[in-house]
């Protein structure tokens, strides 16, 4: 399988797409989760319209921008709109576990003795 290079798009049509925008409002993980939250309407600008198809499932910020072969920041401002207007949701990652819940080192030394013994 051979890789093709991301078409990054022309820039006038970049600069059109985010209506002159470089920065989104919220900042939006890689590793985030969109999900839409309605269908698509008539009038919505093509890239929301793909972007809503897409997330009809749970989909990373990082695949949407490989499937619209947009790049990150242009998909960041196009999801900021979205999500202003409630038409996705966002699903963070969850933070690194306090060390309070996670398991007693003792417990884990104990674990690898055991499977060191098998």
């Amino acid at each position: 399988m051979t890789r093709r290079p991301v078409d990054t798009g022309d820039p006038d049509r970049l600069y059109t797409v985010t209506g002159g925008r470089s920065r989104a409002d919220d900042s939006f993980d890689l590793v985030a989760l969109v999900v839409s939250e309605c269908e698509p309407t008539a009038g919505m600008q093509s890239e929301h319209l793909r972007i809503l198809e897409l997330c009809r499932h749970p989909t990373a910020v990082v695949e949407v921008a490989a499937e619209l072969r947009l790049p990150i920041t242009v998909v960041r401002i196009l999801l900021s709109d979205l999500l202003a207007m409630g038409r996705i949701t966002v699903r963070h990652p969850q933070m690194a576990q306090s060390a309070a819940s996670l398991p007693h080192s003792a417990l884990l030394k104990e674990v690898l003795r055991g499977l060191h013994n098998l």
